[in-house]
């Protein structure tokens, strides 16, 4: 296990700024994950959940050693909400490869628009969900004399990211939208808490995400939709 500590210890020094290893190598496989997510291929998951474990540990500042000392409660929470999602899509985009029997080379799912419905039900998620978890982290603190700002952009970045993750694994084209709405917020947070790998790949995340939805929409616009397994379940 000598190798495994190294690389949890191991830090990037930048000028005057210090950089865990893990943060970088977490962020990675998270672009990785994005990648694979706009192909719309299964491996997007687990990939992805290599990422997020990695990302806890730099978030959660108050368990474990980080050279900003501080913690970023709604980021290292949205990590778990990030990896039991996931667990969920994993499974989901499985189940709908399987049932309308594309090949193993072939995307997933095909991709459409959220209903009415759908859509309001997340949008009131999102707006119930940052009026508790801003109040909820205000509760626990930060560790750190935050403003009161700052707990509604955590609650912002942690409960969209639960959205646009779930979104993700339903196959709405909604996710990319939810995505950037996501990082309006949290790219300005991370760099102002000065995590910068994170604040600079969620940047370049931006450009992919714009890309990835107009891939998204032209493929819900010429792909044939998927059945999804509810309706096969209830029929």
């Amino acid at each position: 296990m000598n190798w495994l500590e190294q690389f949890f210890n191991a830090e990037l020094h930048l000028g005057s700024h210090t950089i865990l290893w893990r943060e970088v190598v977490g962020n990675l496989f998270g672009f990785a994950s994005a990648i694979g997510g706009m192909r719309r291929r299964v491996w997007a998951w687990p990939i992805g959940i290599i990422g997020n474990v990695l990302l806890f540990t730099v978030f959660f500042g108050v368990a474990f050693s980080t050279p900003q000392h501080e913690t970023l409660y709604g980021q290292a929470g949205r990590q778990v909400f990030f990896i039991i999602t996931s667990i969920y899509g994993w499974w989901r985009w499985n189940q709908v490869r399987k049932l309308n029997a594309h090949g193993a080379d072939a995307p997933a799912i095909t991709p459409r628009w959220a209903t009415m419905t759908e859509r309001l039900a997340y949008l009131g998620a999102w707006v119930a969900g940052v009026l508790v978890f801003q109040w909820l982290f205000s509760v626990i603190g930060a560790g750190w004399p935050a403003p009161r700002w700052y707990y509604w952009c955590d609650a912002w970045i942690f409960v969209g990211s639960f959205i646009a993750t779930y979104a993700m694994a339903r196959g709405w084209n909604d996710f990319w939208l939810a995505w950037i709405a996501v990082d309006i917020v949290g790219v300005p947070l991370l760099w102002h808490s000065k995590f910068y790998p994170s604040a600079i790949l969620y940047a370049v995340y931006g450009g992919l995400v714009v890309y990835g939805f107009f891939v998204w929409l032209k493929a819900s616009r010429t792909e044939a939709p998927d059945r999804e397994p509810e309706e096969v379940a209830t029929a």
